[in-house]
């Protein structure tokens, strides 16, 4: 008999989640690039600015004095690498989890339900499948590196190419990826979680699928700020490592040090709030799309 989670679990078609997930990366990718520099830069930061000619020279480097058209589009480093991790990373995360809850409805749904009940148990599974699906997310890590050096440390690339990079740094690429892992697997959890939550106890879904486009919002609206603010912490830890020179393999554990003597306890919390602002949105307007076009998809491959 199989358990009686799994009887009532969503059912998309792979098809389907690959095209939605892949469209809401792609979607986000073109309007929110430019926050996410601005998000990384702050990040990076390890002074304190003290005026908004200082914060101007943070976000825009030097093009800080150039005119508006010019700056904007020095937001744009990194593109390339942008492009391909991000959409593989929404096609992996929000593609994948469906995946993960499927196998865990299937073979755990049961130990869910008899743990936490009927409804929170459900909930927490998404939970749990997003967040094993956000420390696998790490297999992307080289693409992320890469991204974020050229986001805020150009000076690292001194002119070799991408291919140049991967045979001259190798799994050096992968430099931090246990605070990565450390990172999405809370955050990812989070944002499943917050977003199932929503769904189960405040529209009182029993098919996720089935919530409207603005339930998906508010569910994702939810589940992005939990995830913000959960993995914010790691999350500076994570960028500074990353953005380093290639030569300069600094350690976690000796950057916290590092900030916890110099800046104090607010410097994990750096950019938190643009990220709020700013990559909330951006993360909550993928998930949302994610949220929505997969059921579509499923739909209208079903009617053919």
């Amino acid at each position: 008999m199989s358990p009686p989670m799994a009887a009532s679990r969503e059912r998309e078609s792979n098809l389907a989640r690959l095209l939605g997930s892949g469209s809401a990366g792609i979607a986000e990718l073109l309007v929110f690039h430019p926050v996410d520099t601005i998000a990384k830069r702050l990040m990076s930061n390890e002074s304190r600015i003290r005026s908004l000619s200082e914060l101007n020279k943070v976000i825009f480097r030097d093009r800080a004095a150039d005119a508006l058209g010019k700056k904007f589009f020095s937001l744009f480093p990194g593109l390339g690498y942008a492009a391909g991790y991000k959409v593989l990373q929404r096609i992996y995360k929000y593609g994948g989890q469906p995946v993960a809850r499927d196998f865990l409805a299937t073979h755990y749904g049961k130990d869910f339900e008899n743990a936490f009940g009927k409804k929170t148990g459900k909930a927490i599974m998404h939970s749990t499948a997003g967040s094993l699906i956000g420390i696998g997310e790490i297999i992307l890590l080289p693409l992320d590196v890469l991204k974020i050096k050229r986001q805020t440390n150009p000076e690292a690339f001194r002119g070799r190419g991408v291919l140049k990079i991967v045979r001259d740094e190798g799994f050096g690429l992968y430099r931090g990826w246990g605070w990565t892992a450390a990172r999405n697997a809370p955050g990812s959890f989070a944002l499943f979680g917050g977003s199932a939550f929503t769904k189960e106890y405040l529209f009182k879904l029993q098919d996720y699928n089935k919530a409207t486009w603005g339930q998906n919002f508010v569910a994702s609206i939810a589940g992005s700020s939990a995830s913000l603010i959960v993995s914010a912490p790691l999350d500076v830890i994570k960028t500074r490592i990353q953005n380093r020179n290639f030569e300069n393999p600094e350690s976690g554990f000796r950057i916290l040090t590092k900030m916890l003597r110099n800046e104090g306890i607010t410097s994990f919390f750096k950019g938190l709030v643009p990220k709020l602002l700013m990559t909330g949105p951006k993360l909550t307007f993928s998930f949302w799309l994610a949220q929505t076009l997969i059921p579509a998809f499923d739909v209208a491959f079903s009617k053919r």
